[in-house]
């Protein structure tokens, strides 16, 4: 009878934790966010891979360990499209960051960033539109990291 009495009292706290867990299962989604991933798609001009290449190993990467150095990426890349067709883009250039900025913090960052590039808005600006000789801008989009929960 004792034998009969623990198991029961086993097999109803058993039961208990088996409704409580699929009660927290059924109240948690199966993901929670991650880091955001900025990735933009580019279309190299024919002729035009190395010198956009040298441009990404030089001037993009030095901004882009600037803002790592700083916390405001946590990495970055460059994949290439390998078998890319005519309507896709050749590479993706990817920015990896933990949480979006406020507003407020954006101008602390641009105006920390203008400092250390010792460069103008004007002169950014036109430096920008230079590499629209050799590449083409194709899409950004915003993605978010979606972890596992358990």
């Amino acid at each position: 009878m004792y034998k009969l009495l623990l198991r029961g009292i086993v097999f109803c706290a058993f039961s208990v934790l088996a409704v409580q867990h699929a009660y927290a299962d059924d109240h948690e989604p199966p993901f929670i966010g991650g880091q955001y991933w900025e990735v933009t798609g580019i279309k190299v001009a024919d002729g035009a891979g190395l010198k956009y290449a040298k441009w990404l190993a030089s001037e993009w990467r030095k901004n882009l360990d600037f803002a790592v150095s700083q916390g405001w990426l946590t990495s970055y890349q460059v994949l290439s499209n390998v078998h890319a067709r005519a309507d896709e883009p050749d590479l993706y250039l990817i920015r990896v960051f933990e949480n979006m900025a406020t507003v407020a913090e954006n101008e602390k960052r641009r105006g920390k960033y203008l400092e250390w590039a010792k460069k103008s808005m004007d002169k950014m600006a036109e430096e920008s539109g230079n590499r629209a000789e050799f590449r083409t801008i194709m899409s950004t989009a915003l993605m978010q990291e979606l972890k596992f929960r358990k």
